[in-house]
């Protein structure tokens, strides 16, 4: 079973539905996700929120967490997985599970941080976790990264 079938599997089980918000993925994650046949019973939508104010216009991450942190931070990973939980509701229920990519794929940092640094968050009913990474490789390899680090955290949350 692939990781993407696995969060599928894992969600229908618990009857839970999802949100993605992405990054530096730029909708890869979605795909995978998209992938999976059955993926329509748990996936509401997805946000690409590429550009920082995004973040904040559509996905409610504070903006002064933004100007403070940049992108590219821990908390706004979580803000963002929560946040696309708003704004993937359906009939005014958000999404169950939430979660969230942001980070430097390169090939340069627009602030200061080393490429490849990733935040991972995911935010369910029951909990908020975020992870950090450090990949190396180039750009196409860390947003791939990216996309088998974020499934593997969504195993491990929502299948718990």
């Amino acid at each position: 079973m692939t990781a993407s079938s696995a969060v599928v599997a894992a969600l229908s089980t618990r009857g839970w539905t999802l949100g993605i918000a992405e990054s530096l993925t730029g909708g890869a994650l979605a795909a995978e996700v998209v992938a999976v046949p059955g993926a329509s019973t748990v996936l509401l939508g997805g946000v690409v929120a590429y550009a920082t104010p995004v973040k904040h216009s559509l996905l409610g991450v504070d903006a002064e967490l933004l100007a403070r942190h940049g992108p590219v931070h821990a908390e706004v990973a979580l803000q963002m997985a929560s946040g696309v939980r708003r704004a993937v509701q359906v009939h005014g229920r958000d999404a169950d599970v939430g979660v969230s990519t942001t980070g430097i794929a390169g090939p340069d940092s627009p602030d200061g941080q080393p490429v490849g640094t990733v935040h991972i968050a995911v935010v369910t009913p029951e909990a908020a976790s975020a992870e950090v990474f450090g990949f190396s490789g180039d750009r196409a390899q860390i947003r791939a990264l990216t996309v088998e680090a974020a499934l593997a955290l969504l195993v491990r949350v929502v299948g718990e």
